[in-house]
């Protein structure tokens, strides 16, 4: 497969800029030899301006032809073969087992919500009939369902080259719900950007959607800026960096027309290890702690990066385990230098505060490319809930242990957290029942709660919550994982006396879809 470079827009190849690029291959620092071009601000206006003028059609395109769409796109990601998964693992350094397993998760969210576009019933079809007789007065004919908000722009994540990506479940989320999507490519993997941007092209003219319903751009800052401040844009997806997420969210909110902004952002996800399994299950709970903080070289977005733990005659025990775990952890390939770089200025900036925190243990050291090695600090409960800089997301493979003196304390510092994609809490049947007041808690804190596994897996399903609060993303009411998603790009639309013929068909009376309604109160198809 030869690549390009160059800039997909509305089904065109278009390298007007002269700023250039290459990708890096970060287990080496060695250059990838493709050169790509970066997008020029008239490029990047012209993918939204054909975004919005394919919404005119997009927008009215029957579930089945979307799921069709959606099919296709997966199914011509699984056409790129061995050589999309060999180019995305030298671009972002993971592994081949890796990718291959992303591009299973990347292929599996579109065939899930092309099923769910087949069945319909997200729409939240309402009916409320008219009722003319009664009294005082009467009522008219009411009917309600979500209806595509318009073109929606998505930045593509470093950590998921493939599943946060292109294709992605911004991505896959927004086409979903029947809207055009100009993708900002992320610059550490650029040629596998192109290689989907082939597929979802591929897979848009086999089944007959308007060109503009997909574009990617590569680009800096700037041209992730002008698809953010673009009229036509009407919804922004990105995960990434607080810095980069709150900067989208006030640039979104300072336009004439403000827009919606689901920014992923950092996350130290909390997990609590309570009295009796820290005595039952020490060794477990310390290697699978060790597994979950080092997965991926610590860049997913739910590694554990804080435990909290009592103060109690087995802590000891626990922190020896662990650090023997962590000790033996080999170092791992980080995304790209700027990543490598912040990380180690955050190791940094923890050791050095000898007064508030105490490093535990280190994983094995390599200079090779751009690795990170494993780090495993330790301060007080106390220190927690005075210091704000413990919560603060150090994107990589460390963790903090947090002693507390008491339960009262473990209350306090869950108290003081701010928002974060996950909580996980550790115990014995007696020890849930013993802190169901720290449960109470974290609900208000996360957006997902877990018992007796650790955060790193999230899965792909109808029911799942990859979000939070505030600054773990900036709209707590949403999810970027799972058929939820699709609510995000969508807005109710109320339809008051309309004739039958001019109604969706997810509303008209007799049901053709066969879809399920709230009518007149009452559930049924």
């Amino acid at each position: 497969m030869i690549l390009t470079g160059k800039n997909y827009i509305a089904g065109s190849l278009s390298s007007n800029g002269r700023t250039t690029f290459k990708g890096i291959n970060p287990s080496d620092a060695t250059e990838l030899e493709t050169t790509f071009y970066e997008a020029t601000i008239d490029e990047t206006n012209e993918a939204a301006l054909k975004a919005h003028e394919a919404f005119a059609i997009y927008r009215k395109k029957s579930g089945e032809e979307k799921a069709l769409f959606l099919d296709a796109i997966a199914d011509e990601i699984l056409n790129l073969g061995d050589e999309l998964i060999t180019y995305c693992s030298a671009e972002s350094g993971l592994p081949i087992g890796r990718i291959t397993g992303e591009r299973g998760r990347t292929m599996g969210q579109l065939k899930l919500f092309a099923t769910v576009l087949r069945e319909g019933s997200w729409v939240d079809a309402r009916i409320d009939p008219a009722l003319p007789d009664r009294q005082p007065l009467p009522r008219a004919d009411i009917r309600y369902m979500q209806k595509p908000l318009g073109a929606v722009g998505v930045f593509g994540a470093s950590n998921f080259p493939l599943a946060f990506s292109v294709a992605g479940g911004d991505t896959a989320s927004a086409l979903a719900s029947g809207c055009p999507v100009v993708v900002k490519g992320h610059p550490s993997h650029p040629g596998t950007c192109e290689m989907i941007a082939m597929a979802i092209n591929k897979a848009a003219e086999k089944t007959g959607m308007p060109k503009g319903v997909f574009s990617m751009v590569h680009g800096s800052i700037e041209v992730g800026m002008a698809i953010v401040n673009h009229p036509h844009i009407k919804a922004i997806g990105f995960t990434g960096s607080t810095k980069g997420g709150i900067a989208i969210f006030q640039a979104a909110n300072n336009r004439d027309e403000p827009i919606p902004v689901y920014s992923e952002m950092g996350s130290t996800n909390p997990v609590f290890i309570l009295p009796e399994a820290l005595k039952a299950r020490s060794e477990e709970i310390a290697k699978g702690l060790t597994n979950s903080v080092t997965l991926g070289t610590g860049q997913f977005c739910t590694n554990p990066g804080l435990v909290f733990l009592n103060n109690d005659e087995n802590l000891q025990n626990f922190q020896k385990l662990t650090a023997k775990h962590f000790e033996e952890a080999e170092a791992g390939v980080m995304l790209n230098k700027g990543i490598k770089s912040a990380f180690d200025n955050g190791i940094e900036s923890l050791a050095s505060n000898k007064l508030d925190v105490k490093l535990v243990a280190k994983g094995k050291f390599s200079s090779e490319g751009f690795k990170g090695s494993a780090h495993l600090f330790e301060t007080t409960a106390k220190s927690f809930i005075s210091k704000d800089y413990f919560e603060e997301e150090n994107f990589g493979p460390s963790t903090i242990s947090v002693v507390a003196d008491s339960k009262e304390e473990l209350l306090t510092s869950a108290k003081k957290m701010k928002g974060h994609l996950t909580a996980t809490l550790f115990g014995t049947e007696n020890d849930l029942n013993n802190y169901t007041d720290l449960i109470d808690v974290l609900e208000q804190k996360v957006g997902r709660l877990i018992i007796n596994d650790f955060p790193t897996g999230v899965e792909v399903c109808h029911a799942m919550v990859h979000g939070g609060p505030f600054p773990a993303t900036t709209n707590s009411r949403s999810t970027s994982v799972g058929t939820a998603a699709i609510h995000r790009f969508t807005r109710p639309v109320c339809y008051q006396n309309f004739p039958e013929n001019l109604l969706p068909d997810e509303l008209k009376t007799d049901n053709p879809l066969g879809i399920m309604r709230l009518f007149n109160g009452d559930y049924k198809r």
